[in-house]
């Protein structure tokens, strides 16, 4: 059927043919069905071109990059919604837009062009701009944020760095021991050669044993969940802990715990997730300093509960808060060599509490000591 505008026009044009009786000829009538159909088509065609062009920009609308369209005088004619984002945009933002006018002028004139901004936030982001020149006229550019791939592309670096360090070094202590030992009769030497290879192959073990323990907790996820108690989770993150602790002169104390507080999830998980909380605490703390651990109920959320590991250590300088959750990653490299941390405890943390659904925070303030809050939802 056609529209009615169509229809009235279709009737003007056929007046003029009409003959005396008041009739059409058929060749005009004809002509104009033909017409009509042909107007039709367009009409159509017309909508149909709207609803792809209308799909398109709503496509184009939910990619993640910035895509930005501009005409053969330079002049955007499209963005979709991550590239409006930089339009009279403020702060360090701006600098964004002005790089795209420039890049667009560059690819107008037939030429390519990237550029690499980094954003000081917060939050910091580097974003990377490629502008190239269409066919016929215009220019197209993407504005890509590649901060995520940055910090991914450091983690594995700094993993690659750190597990080649925290194997060499010992490894190669062991070989230099076994070569002295070799040659020695002296037995107090041997022994205390013996002793100290020990300590190496000891810190091998650990170190590898750390690697697997996070990749089953990577890999496996949160296995069939169980009605778990947490006044025994610290119970057994103490007991674990507490030859350690001994050793360096530290106290563990355990706040009294509801004794029906439970959360729901893997209990292998979480002990082992207080233990290297416990474990973190006793080595940054000072001799006859004092480790305790608490849990209750959210007071926010009574639906939630909240578990701490506090010590009176030398605490973590603020610059270094949002790392320590790294693999590796160590506030004080000195004093690790000398506890013998591998530096993977606090990932371990990190990967439980997120198979848990919950999340893990820190408070610090140097030379006064830490905070450790796993924040979980309530059995």
């Amino acid at each position: 059927m056609w529209s009615a505008g169509v229809r009235r026009r279709l009737d003007e044009l056929r007046e003029p043919f009409e003959g005396s009786q008041g009739s059409p000829s058929t060749s005009v009538t004809e002509a104009t069905e033909r017409l009509a159909q042909a107007i039709t088509r367009h009409l159509g065609g017309e909508a149909e071109v709207a609803a792809t062009a209308d799909r398109l920009v709503n496509a184009l609308d939910v990619v993640p990059q910035g895509m930005v369209l501009a005409d053969a005088s330079g002049t955007v004619v499209f963005r979709n919604r991550a590239a409006t984002n930089f339009f009279a945009a403020r702060h360090s933002e701006a600098l964004v837009e002005s790089a795209i006018a420039e890049l667009i002028v560059v690819a107008v004139s037939g030429e390519s062009d990237t550029r690499t901004l980094d954003l000081y936030g917060p939050p910091r982001r580097t974003l990377q701009l490629r502008a190239v020149p269409l066919e016929g006229a215009g220019a197209f550019l993407v504005v890509d944020d590649v901060s995520e791939r940055q910090r991914l592309d450091a983690v594995r670096r700094d993993f690659v760095a750190n597990i080649s360090h925290e194997l060499k070094t010992p490894v190669g202590a062991l070989g230099v021991l076994a070569e002295t030992l070799a040659g020695e009769d002296d037995p107090e030497i041997v022994a205390r050669l013996a002793a100290r290879m020990q300590k190496e192959a000891f810190r091998v073990a650990r170190t590898i044993d750390d690697l697997l323990q996070l990749s089953q907790i990577e890999a496996s996820g949160l296995p069939e969940p169980e009605t778990v108690f947490v006044g025994r989770v610290l119970a057994e993150a103490v007991e674990r802990t507490r030859a350690a602790a001994d050793m360096a002169d530290v106290r563990l104390e355990v706040e009294p715990v509801a004794a029906q507080l439970s959360v729901r999830g893997d209990r292998r998980q979480l002990i082992s997730a207080v233990t290297n909380l416990c474990d973190n605490a006793v080595k940054y703390s000072d001799p006859a300093g004092v480790v305790t651990l608490s849990a209750r109920r959210s007071e926010g959320d009574p639906g939630w509960l909240e578990l701490s590991v506090a010590d009176e250590g030398i605490g973590i300088p603020a610059t270094d808060l949002d790392r320590v959750f790294e693999r590796f990653y160590r506030v004080d490299r000195a004093r690790s060599r000398d506890t013998g941390g591998t530096g993977l405890g606090l990932a371990i943390v990190r990967h439980v509490v997120q198979n848990h659904h919950g999340e893990v925070t820190v408070t610090s303030h140097e030379g006064e000591g830490s905070t450790f809050t796993l924040t979980l939802p309530c059995g």
